[in-house]
């Protein structure tokens, strides 16, 4: 082959890079496929590092071809190989972010959010979309870092910056100081599970859910599609409020302003009747008492509860219509009235005669029932408790 031409020679290694490098992807594939049939998440490994990996696999060939064919011999072969060289870098790069991603993503699929119970599903996402972040993070910062430091001018100018790295560390943290308090922020709230993707949240008296969490800040979907973009560290210096913390399930309050001959018993057996037949209602608390009677009014506040923030959003809707319409109907006498008395000629006020208690039993927020005595008992803990018989005698 030696009186061959150089050029033919070059040819030829170049066909033959390409059919090793078909050979390679090819086998890779059906090697993937074969696992596949036991694992078929291995599917995907074919779709996120497909083009990376063929890239990669044409590139370095077709450099070591080159590395030893007649072109090596040109005065333009040093360029031509440190390009190759970044290609390399640049697409292995690319390689180890798709692999940590398809992988970190494999982990966060056994974790499923579509159940009733999923506080603990929503915490390791969260967690896995911020690892997520800082591996392609590191992944570009050393990528860039080795291209860099191919080129010579660049190794000195690095050598320099460690030679004076404490005035320039400290230009940069001053510089940087917003942005890497975000950064931490960022990453404090992933793992110190303060807030979670799909959390429900108030920020800036704005009801919305967690709908992604960055390095530097977060997204919260307000319920009527806006999206408010906070900066991490607002979650870890300002108070908020997470009504899933620990669970979806809350309590909501409904009041109403109405007249002092309004039947409370009788509102109350209408609010049973409303929550028998509310598919809204997860059966937990349902509460009616009337806690002010001033002004001229009764202050009627009903406590229910529901399984998640909307379902309660609606339930209290839903209560609070049938109620009105119960009122309008059959309680036509609690409704708001403004009274004048003229002197002495208005008739005496009528004596109601005590009507049977024996239905609508009265029922509190901590009292009336097993789970209000446990709801209390979550306030007053081991506060000793004296009722009134057993008291001294003096």
């Amino acid at each position: 082959m030696s009186g061959w031409n150089p050029w033919l020679q070059y040819a030829i290694a170049v066909i033959v890079a390409l059919v090793v490098a078909l050979a390679v992807i090819v086998v890779t594939s059906l090697v993937v496929r074969v696992v596949s049939r036991r694992r078929p998440a291995a599917l995907g490994l074919l779709t996120s590092a497909r083009a990376p990996f063929r890239a990669l696999v044409v590139v370095a060939l077709l450099w070591i071809a080159s590395a030893v064919s007649v072109l090596a011999t040109f005065d333009g072969w040093p360029l031509v190989s440190h390009a190759l060289l970044i290609a390399v870098i640049v697409l292995a790069s690319w390689l180890v972010g798709s692999l940590a991603s398809f992988g970190l993503s494999q982990a966060a699929g056994r974790y499923r959010v579509d159940v009733a119970d999923n506080r603990v599903a929503r915490r390791v996402r969260t967690q896995i979309q911020m690892v997520r972040r800082l591996v392609l993070v590191v992944v570009v910062i050393v990528g860039a870092s080795a291209v860099l430091m191919t080129f010579p001018e660049v190794r000195t100018v690095g050598a320099s910056l460690l030679a004076s790295a404490g005035v320039v560390s400290i230009i940069a943290g001053l510089a940087a100081q917003s942005t890497l308090g975000n950064v931490f922020a960022g990453v404090q709230l992933a793992f110190s599970d303060a807030i979670r993707v799909d959390d429900v949240v108030i920020v800036e008296g704005e009801w919305g859910l967690i709908e992604e969490i960055t390095l530097t800040y977060v997204v919260v979907k307000i319920w009527d599609d806006r999206r408010l973009v906070v900066p991490s560290t607002y979650f870890t210096t300002t108070p908020f409020q997470n009504w899933t913390r620990r669970t979806s399930d809350l309590l909501g309050a409904i009041e109403l302003d109405l007249d002092w001959r309004i039947e409370p018993r009788a509102m109350r057996l209408e609010l049973d009747a409303i929550l028998e037949r509310s598919d809204l209602w997860d059966g937990r608390v349902k509460v009616l008492q009337v806690t002010d009677a001033v002004g001229g009014f009764v202050r009627v506040r009903v406590l229910v509860s529901a399984r998640d923030a909307p379902t309660l959003f609606d339930l209290r809707c839903e209560v609070r219509e049938d109620l009105v319409e119960w009122v309008h109907r059959h309680g036509a006498d609690g409704i708001p009235k403004t009274r004048v008395v003229m002197g002495e000629d208005a008739p005496p006020p009528q004596v109601r005669t005590p009507e049977d208690t024996s239905t609508g039993a009265h029922r509190g927020l901590f009292s009336g029932s097993p789970e209000a005595e446990e709801r209390g008992l979550e306030f007053t803990q081991s506060i000793q408790v004296i009722e009134s018989d057993d008291e001294p005698r003096h």
